[in-house]
């Protein structure tokens, strides 16, 4: 960096400046914009020590997080630990994703102890599982409890009983089942206070009954209690609800609580068995089968679990397509998802094999379907290209609604986002996915206005967040880099709590090693956007592009815009060149409206750029001139680094791809825009070495089709922004209420195509990382449309200054 030259330069301050805001070095050359101080000659600090190894990977990690590296002396040991943590972080997922099989979950005291209640099949009075039993004795809490290490009422009181039970049933350890039932019945009050939507599943079903049974063992608990007799109301209205011959001969949510029903036919029941042996894979429920029928399949079932578990036995299994689904959007929003493209696959191909018409469950061969994992899951299969019809979505339109499973009371909002977000990965003329939109923004906005975000399947920090970024930030606005620097607030890590009969943990989803592998990712990328930055700010003032009109708001705003997109620090080449070319093109934009503006002027601008030598400008005025070089140097420097990595000279496809720009830009009217996106398409393209011969694609059909729908709706984009009038999603039949599509239904439809032509046309007509790019772009463009200045000023703070810790 030449020490002659005073540059703005961004940056973040160090965490060892006690300041709150960085201060101009000199107030000559310093300068506020926005929410940021341009900053004259400070350097970017470098990333912090990091360090992970095998025996203790969270501990080391943040110990590493407290050491200063802000020296020069430490970058090249630190860069060496980060390099090592991320290596060793990234082993350990692949372990746990390539290892998955049915789901690591948690146990379930409350399943146990109906596992632990089977008396020995050989009629000898023993029990079946005395392991059950065991590990009943053996996790008894403190408190005289049984239940989750966060204290749910509903959780503790059904495990606690349960257990209590289990220990009375076969006169085990009294001292435990004493503290027990002191605890049980000192919390049993709590009930009083417990808001129906914080209530664990099917609980108004299966406590009932419990409280019965332990009534029966001489345990004292009150008749006349105010919440237990609430409780019992509600388990009269929903058995009022549950169509007792329908229940018999199709599998339905209910076999999941069999053992909190009365009079039940099982010979009719056992037909209703998943593959597997269980009732909708729940233990208590299959335990409770087996005590009446002596089910051969069922004793199979338990029995695996039984082992696999060590004596316990979770509150569902198997989860092996919840785990993967939810895992791969763990990792793709928190923006480590590249690191396991194989492990994806695999997940996903697995998951595949278990997709049907009416959608998925969380385990496999339920016969029985979902709409959060049906949500969740056809978004993922279609963005990886996998061929999934939405009309599975019509299972769950019960009058006007979108239900997760049938006989519902109250929707969830985490689930009815999942539905959201799917119904925008949207091809055309897909009505089903229309309503879905349409259903879940309005629910979602009602429960954002009303701040009611207790949700029935997952207790996690922030969920009121999750739920704020989704409807305000709609997939085709939704940049990675950005979502990834808000998930990473938002995601609990191993703290996330799922919601079934008890509270449970899965370690596919709930990770603390995701999130610190996000972070270190988050960081190193960072590092790397803000050297990049640097570099854009110095090439900004030899360009001489102010005197061209671009301001370093119009620097910053193209250069987040391409890091916020194409974040991989390996694509460095590919966002820089996305960056310098928007720049250029709002310069010659500019020039053409305000300069060059008649035909004759513009006629000889291209001439000279054709003419590709310094001779060739003598015709052209100064600023025209400059502006020439400035593509050409542009063009020869992105040829020399191309040259280094593909070993082939990409000048003349280059220079055409610029030709064919500055073409369309030579009839182009006062406040029109040439077609830029598919300039950028190409530049990243190239620079990539995704197309090695720009004239061959460009005469492929479906690759005319792309750059023609993205420079259309780009194009109408760009006019948005210069008008000043944000894209706010706002559709007119939407009764006041916006779900993600734009005010012009064209626009709609015609992204709607383009999502269609990159996840859907077979990949032999185009390379899938071309068409990729081509989406990308228009993602990006529509992002610029829909934000406001203040919005992007915020996120740009965020992406590219505020370090992760």
């Amino acid at each position: 960096m030449s020490t002659q030259m005073h540059h703005a330069i961004f940056t973040f301050p160090p965490k060892s400046v006690p300041t709150s805001k960085c201060k101009a070095v000199s107030l000559k050359h310093g300068r506020s914009v926005g929410n940021f101080s341009i900053l004259i000659g400070t350097q970017v600090p470098k990333t912090k020590a990091l360090q992970l190894n095998d025996l203790n990977i969270i501990n080391d990690i943040c110990r590493a997080q407290t050491q200063d590296c802000s020296h020069t002396s430490l970058v090249r040991e630190t860069d060496h630990v980060a390099s090592e943590a991320l290596k060793k972080a990234i082993a350990y997922i692949r372990r746990i994703l390539s290892t998955v099989e049915d789901g690591r979950i948690s146990i379930s005291p409350y399943d146990t102890a109906w596992v632990s209640l089977i008396e020995n099949i050989d009629g000898s009075g023993t029990p079946q599982f005395p392991s059950s039993l065991e590990w009943i004795a053996q996790n008894q809490l403190s408190d005289g409890s049984w239940g989750d290490a966060l204290f749910s009422v509903c959780d503790r009181l059904l495990n606690t009983l349960a257990c209590v039970i289990a220990l009375r049933s076969w006169n085990n350890h009294p001292d435990k089942s004493e503290k027990g039932t002191r605890f049980f019945k000192e919390n049993l009050s709590k009930l009083g206070k417990e808001d129906l939507d914080s209530m664990t599943c099917g609980f108004e079903v299966v406590f009932p009954p419990l409280v019965e049974r332990a009534r029966s063992l001489g345990i004292e608990i009150p008749h006349d209690a105010p919440f237990l007799r609430e409780i019992f109301r509600l388990r009269s209205l929903k058995f009022a609800r549950i169509p007792k011959d329908l229940m018999h001969e199709i599998p339905t949510p209910i076999l999941y609580n069999l053992e909190g029903l009365e009079d039940l036919n099982w010979e009719k029941l056992l037909k209703l068995q998943t593959e597997e042996g269980s009732f909708l894979t729940s233990p208590s429920s299959t335990a409770f089968a087996l005590m009446q029928t002596k089910d051969n399949n069922c004793l199979k079932y338990l029995n695996v679990i039984i082992t696999k578990f060590n004596g316990g036995a979770p509150t569902v299994y198997p989860i092996d397509v919840f785990s993967r689904l939810w895992a791969v959007d763990r990792l793709q929003r928190l923006g480590i998802s590249r690191f396991f493209k194989l492990e994806i696959k695999d997940c996903l191909d697995y998951v595949y094999r278990y997709w049907t018409e009416n959608g998925v469950f969380s385990g496999r061969n339920a016969r029985v379907y979902d709409l959060d994992d049906t949500s969740m899951g056809f978004r993922l299969l279609r963005l990886l290209g996998y061929n999934v019809n939405p009309d599975v979505f019509k299972h769950f339109r019960k009058q006007g609604k979108f239900v997760c499973l049938g006989g519902e009371l109250n929707e969830s909002p985490t689930t009815i986002l999942n539905l959201y977000k799917a119904s925008q990965v949207q091809f055309p003329s897909e009505n089903i996915l229309d309503e879905a939109k349409r259903f879940s923004y309005n629910f979602l906005k009602e429960r954002v206005a009303n701040n009611k975000f207790v949700d029935k399947w997952v207790i996690s920090k922030d969920i009121p967040g999750e739920i704020t970024y989704g409807i305000g930030i709609p997939w085709y606005a939704n940049l990675p880099r950005v979502e990834a620097r808000f998930y990473v607030e938002h995601y609990s890590g191993a703290d996330d709590v799922w919601v079934g009969k008890t509270l449970y943990r899965v370690a596919e989803i709930s990770n603390n090693i995701y999130l610190e592998l996000a972070k270190l990712d988050y960081n190193e990328c960072q590092a790397q956007h803000q050297l990049e930055w640097i570099n854009m700010q110095q090439w900004w003032a030899e360009s001489n592009l102010p005197e061209f009109g671009i301001s370093i708001e119009n620097l910053l705003d193209a250069y987040f815009l391409a890091a916020a997109s194409l974040y991989e620090p390996e694509r460095s080449i590919e966002r820089l060149a996305w960056a310098k070319s928007t720049v250029i093109a709002q310069s010659l934009t500019i020039y053409f409206d305000e300069v060059a503006t008649s035909t004759e002027q513009r006629n000889r601008f291209i001439a000279g750029f054709k003419g590709n030598s310094f001779s060739s400008l003598e015709k052209i005025d100064k600023m025209g001139e400059r502006l020439l070089r400035n593509i050409q140097k542009f063009i020869h420097h992105l040829s020399v680094q191309t040259f280094q990595g593909l070993e082939r000279d990409l000048t003349q496809q280059l220079n055409d791809a610029w030709e064919a720009w500055l073409t369309t830009a030579l009839n182009m009217k006062m406040g029109e825009y040439p077609n830029e996106a598919t300039l950028i398409v190409q530049i990243l393209n190239l620079s990539s070495g995704r197309i090695m011969c720009s004239k061959e694609m460009l005469y492929n059909d479906d690759y005319k089709h792309l750059s023609h729908l993205t420079d259309k709706v780009c194009n109408q984009f760009r006019q948005h922004q210069k008008n000043q009038k944000e894209i706010h999603t706002v559709c007119p039949e939407m009764n006041g209420g916006s779900h993600g599509c734009i005010r012009s239904t064209e626009i709609e439809a015609d992204m709607q195509e383009i999502v269609r032509l990159v996840l859907q046309s077979p990949p032999e007509n185009v390379c899938q990382m071309v068409k990729q790019t081509f989406l990308t772009v228009a993602k990006a463009f529509y992002y610029m449309a829909h934000c406001s200045k203040e919005t992007r000023s915020s996120h740009i703070s965020k992406v590219l200054f505020e370090r992760l810790l």
